[in-house]
């Protein structure tokens, strides 16, 4: 991948793009704005230290967490923008307490920067590649912290829904499927596909910790994709979450299977099936993929 393209990235060039059609959108042929990025934090606050937003006269890309805060900054990033002659960066921290109208209790140190899109002027950065260097750098903080480790097997309907929804959020998946053109050409950053055939060989290489999913094509790989991790499991017991996708009638007639392979009734129960936090109804891909994402979220937090 030649260039970071993540969501608020995205976001970013799309509404730049738009602004060429009519600059006055954003107050001006120059595009100028100001960079506000949360430098530091304690105790409880909605967004953590490298969080940006980029204020514009008419117009906000991206977020440090809303609310009464956001509020404010945007606020002192607008009166930072209307003094012409005011170049200078500067930080203010925030008490994230009744004066503000929130009661997280936390402090939060913003810093405001002021870019011109067009590199022109002010300290001769464009806010394109500043905030390209940002968000590199949020990724590369984010790719030396600890991630939940997911292997999903299957790319179907459902497997693509919940890819789109992981991709959002602090994991790193492991996309595997014996139909090497059943993947989009694009995928999210934090997501690896592979193409294995037969399915099932891929649970050995999984990284030790890994939470599986399993939704196949076809039961026959699925009851193969189970045993292998339930021997996996047996073997090192570092698959802290198996999931199947199906019925619970789906999941009677496998553990018949499965205990004709060999294994237990306590081992069996190591599988989830069906998958899907409770409460959440519905059998659209993006309905599961939430209650999916839901249960995986919340089977980390029970680890911890």
């Amino acid at each position: 991948m030649t260039a970071i393209q993540t969501p608020q990235w995205r976001e970013f060039v799309s509404e730049l793009r738009q602004q060429k059609v009519d600059a006055g959108t954003f107050g001006g042929n120059d595009l100028d704005a100001v960079f506000v990025s949360v430098v530091s934090t304690q105790g409880s606050a909605p967004r953590e230290a490298g969080t940006w937003m980029a204020v514009f006269a008419k117009s906000i890309v991206g977020t440090i967490g809303g609310g009464h805060v956001e509020f404010e900054a945007t606020k002192h990033a607008r009166e930072f923008l209307s003094r012409v002659d005011d170049l200078e960066p500067f930080e203010q921290r925030y008490v994230l307490g009744t004066n503000l109208g929130q009661c997280c209790g936390g402090v939060m140190a913003l810093c405001y920067e002021k870019y011109s899109t067009i590199g022109n002027k002010y300290n001769g950065y464009s806010l394109i590649k500043h905030i390209k260097s940002a968000e590199e750098s949020a990724l590369s903080d984010h790719a030396s912290q600890p991630h939940q480790q997911i292997a999903l097997f299957g790319g179907g309907h459902v497997g693509k829904a919940i890819v789109r929804i992981l991709g959002t959020l602090p994991m790193q998946v492991m996309w595997v499927d014996s139909r090497d053109e059943i993947f989009p050409t694009e995928v999210p950053h934090n997501v690896v596909t592979e193409h294995s055939d037969p399915v099932q060989d891929a649970v050995i290489g999984l990284p030790s910790g890994s939470q599986v999913l399993i939704m196949s094509f076809s039961h026959a790989e699925d009851l193969n994709i189970v045993a292998s991790c339930l021997q996996r499991q047996r073997d090192k017991g570092d698959l802290p979450f198996i999931g199947l996708i199906g019925s619970k009638t789906k999941w009677a007639t496998f553990k018949h299977r499965l205990k004709n392979r060999g294994f237990t009734e306590q081992e069996l129960n190591h599988v989830t099936c069906p998958i899907g936090i409770d409460g959440i109804k519905g059998k659209e891909p993006e309905v599961i993929a939430v209650a999916v994402a839901a249960q995986l979220l919340q089977a980390s937090l029970q680890k911890v």
